[in-house]
């Protein structure tokens, strides 16, 4: 029998092992065992104990996305501080940690005014720590950039695009001599994001060009740069005048993705999709109609045979071959994509029903009809005649 402190240790180390490779239900599984153990070890009046559950709410939130659970172990542990015997800096730090992650869950959950009021506490907390020299410049600038990130989700979310672009200057000027350039190219993106939604495409791309210039010339060839150009070029598509430079960043980004994550990349995918739908509308249906057809199988490997993204890509080359006069090879393509969504929707889904009236339509086309009943005639004089040979079934089945 080991001693539950001992064994607290052991399913603490295991649950951070866990989580270092990726292995999240099981992460959280030894961090709910921490909090009955640290319970059963230090008592129910003990800080530790709302530590532990503030951890477990974090993981939850984390790893798991699940707001309401997160919220609810946040709220057991700012029940349990009131009652802790421990020094006033520690149960700060911990009522910190509590209001950023109800913060998050709260705007996980869209309820922006509860997730404002404890970003906003958050703020207070920060402020008054470092006042009393309890936490770091580098820990204060660090915690109140993730403020800022949150309330400007919150004012987002609003529609409150003045408050949140308030809150992207706070954090350029925190990130100012920080040599946090990934951080900083986020934020201009963020900036975009909300003059794009006020229909404000040329400062949107103003943000996006200083955004640009920052990652061709710091992190050319991360990850970061790929996501800036595809930024850029959705918001320049908008805009026909400006289908060339569109075009180039859609490629620079394609290229980018392509050498750093690889052609089977989700990122990567979504990006060429995104990229064809703005030859679609430029004009260049064969472009488009080539690269869709040539990440099928691709999309096969990355998302499986039933899947969303396979489905939607059938349905698209369906569609440019109807367009494109070629009803035999249509009917084949809407087809399968009709068996996808069928598995993935039911038969009575709407975009089920909408490709079922498109594949009955091709059906009725002559050429269709034809190749249809000749299939079928075959058949019938295959079954029509006398029984085959042993020599003829091996053909037959061959």
């Amino acid at each position: 029998m080991m001693p539950p402190e001992d064994k607290l240790t052991v399913v603490e180390r295991r649950a951070q092992d866990h989580e270092d490779k990726q292995e999240f239900d099981a992460c959280i599984q030894d961090l709910v065992r921490c909090v009955a153990l640290t319970k059963l070890v230090f008592g129910a009046s003990h800080l530790k104990l709302a530590q532990a559950h503030i951890r477990l709410a974090k993981a939850y939130l984390k790893f798991k996305g699940c707001g309401l659970q997160a919220q609810e172990h946040a709220t057991l542990a700012r029940e349990l501080l009131p009652s802790c015997s421990s020094s006033s800096t520690e149960k700060l730090e911990a009522l910190l940690t509590i209001h950023l992650t109800h913060g998050e869950a709260s705007l996980m959950a869209a309820n922006g005014e509860e997730a404002e009021s404890s970003f906003l506490e958050s703020e207070r907390l920060v402020e008054e720590l470092h006042q009393h020299g309890d936490i770091s410049q580098e820990d204060k600038i660090k915690t109140i950039q993730e403020v800022s990130s949150g309330l400007y989700r919150v004012y987002k979310t609003q529609n409150r695009p003045d408050k949140a672009l308030g809150q992207c200057e706070k954090s350029l000027r925190l990130l100012r001599d920080c040599g946090q350039p990934e951080s900083v190219i986020s934020v201009y993106r963020d900036m975009a994001a909300v003059e794009q939604d006020r229909g404000r495409s040329d400062r949107a791309v103003e943000h996006l060009s200083k955004a640009h210039a920052i990652a061709m010339s710091q992190c050319p060839e991360e990850l970061v740069g790929a996501e800036v150009s595809h930024s850029m070029a959705l918001i320049l598509s908008s805009d026909p005048g400006h289908n060339d430079s569109a075009g180039q960043h859609f490629e620079r980004s394609l290229s980018i993705y392509k050498t750093s994550a690889g052609p089977q990349d989700a990122a990567f995918l979504a990006v060429q999709d995104d990229f064809c739908r703005f030859l679609l509308v430029s004009g260049q249906e064969e472009k488009c109609l080539d690269i869709q057809r040539s990440s099928l199988a691709t999309k096969k490997s990355t998302f499986g045979d039933v899947s969303v993204e396979v489905a939607d890509t059938l349905e698209l080359i369906g569609s440019l071959e109807m367009a494109q006069g070629c009803l035999r090879q249509a009917h084949r393509t809407m087809t399968k994509c009709l068996q996808i969504q069928r598995l993935l929707f039911g038969p009575q889904h709407r975009r089920s029903k909408a490709t079922e009236k498109a594949v009955e339509m091709l059906a009725r086309a002559p050429e269709v009809a034809q190749t249809q009943w000749s299939r079928s005639g075959d058949k019938t004089k295959l079954f029509s005649t006398t029984a085959p040979s042993r020599n003829e079934e091996s053909s037959i089945s061959d």
